[in-house]
């Protein structure tokens, strides 16, 4: 068996809150939505925004955030640092930028409006 990732989905709160944030801030592309889902397309793979059901919605109090050991990684082809700033600037929690020894990435963790953990990497040969 030889398998291939196509669509990571979350279940939210809000969809079409996040659809905003993932469509506008990270510059993903809208490809389906409806009132309860959204696919957006990052690359080659899916990222899905599933509307919580109410058994699960109902049990939330206002702004709630998710605590979750998910973390969705997007490569980034532009620079790390810049992207960072720029996101910091629109509200965008950010962590500091880290990498590892014999690791070729800079990495800089960051989540979205309902506490999701992103992560941005950025091939360091690139970085001057």
């Amino acid at each position: 068996m030889k398998l291939k990732l196509n669509t990571i989905i979350f279940y939210v709160q809000d969809p079409q809150r996040l659809k905003i944030f993932y469509r506008d801030v990270l510059g993903l592309t809208v490809v389906e939505e409806d009132d309860i889902w959204v696919l957006l397309q990052a690359g080659e793979v899916f990222v899905g925004l599933h509307k919580i059901g109410p058994a699960y919605a109902d049990k939330m109090t206002a702004g709630h955030q998710f605590d979750s050991n998910t973390k969705i990684v997007f490569e980034l082809d532009e620079d790390i640092q810049l992207v960072r700033k720029q996101l910091l600037e629109q509200g965008v929690p950010m962590r500091e930028l880290k990498t590892f020894d014999n690791y070729d990435y800079w990495l800089c963790d960051g989540t979205d409006p309902e506490g999701n953990v992103f992560q941005l990497k950025y091939r360091k040969q690139n970085l001057a």
